[in-house]
């Protein structure tokens, strides 16, 4: 009986040291899934921004573009309206048309950094997008290796737990078997023939005259002692009490 109880006992903390170090392994798992998914996240954020910029600094070129664009429009049609209407000095005339040539210049060379700014966006928008793809395409190998890990995790537990009940289930019926074969009459006579000091009962103290030493004197005499009887009463039959549940005596029970 108490062998079987300390085998239960043994098996419960067997199991929960494997699910102790089932546990370890799937933190393990979640700490270096974290770190790798840390890593990624980090690229991502640094490409981000670096597009952000670019597309913050090709905006800023556009627009410088489009207004060298207006202003040279309009010194254009400044430098028509007086040629043609005012019919100004012709050193007045050359100083527009310089100015004009300064301005178609300038815009040339903002036109040609706005494409040089727009290609290199181009160039970084495609590679985010491309590390993005990546980043996707490794979350989702990711969030799959991860579901198919703790599932089996979860699936091996509840194996170990279910054979866990099925080996305490084994060691109860041996328990239940030890039980059956349990005599209360028989385990009592045990315990009085291992603690029993003998088998007649202590004689009476009797007594003894020491005074009076007349002759005439009559002396009580011994009890004889009586042996004790082995034969004892039926025992009580043990029953359940009103509340309790009823498995707990043996009253009436049956493996059938």
């Amino acid at each position: 009986f108490f062998t079987e109880i300390d085998n239960v006992g043994q098996g419960h903390i067997q199991l929960a040291q494997n699910l102790r170090e089932e546990a370890k392994k799937m933190e393990d798992f979640r700490e270096k899934q974290k770190l790798h998914r840390k890593k990624i996240e980090l690229i991502m954020e640094a490409i981000h921004k670096n597009r952000n910029l670019q597309y913050k600094k090709t905006m800023e070129v556009k627009q410088m573009c489009c207004h060298f664009l207006l202003y040279g429009l309009i010194l254009i049609t400044c430098t028509c309206m007086v040629a043609l209407l005012y019919l100004s000095p012709l050193s007045r005339f050359w100083q527009l048309f310089l100015k004009l040539a300064q301005t178609k210049s300038a815009l040339e060379d903002s036109d040609r950094s706005y494409q040089q700014n727009v290609t290199t966006l181009e160039k970084i928008r495609e590679e985010w997008q491309n590390e993005h793809i990546k980043a996707c395409e490794f979350f989702e190998t990711q969030e799959c290796e991860r579901i198919n890990y703790f599932r089996n995790a979860l699936w091996l537990h509840v194996n170990q737990l279910s054979q866990g009940c099925v080996q305490n289930d084994e060691k109860y019926e041996e328990i239940r078997k030890s039980l059956e074969m349990c005599s209360i009459e028989k385990d009592m006579d045990f315990f009085v023939n291992l603690r029993k000091t003998g088998s007649l009962a202590p004689a009476p103290v009797v007594y003894e005259n020491y005074y009076n030493t007349q002759r005439n004197a009559t002396p009580m005499r011994s009890p004889v002692p009586v042996p004790i009887s082995s034969r004892r009463g039926p025992l009580p039959t043990p029953t359940s009490a009103p509340g309790e549940p009823d498995y707990a005596t043996v009253d009436g029970y049956s493996l059938i």
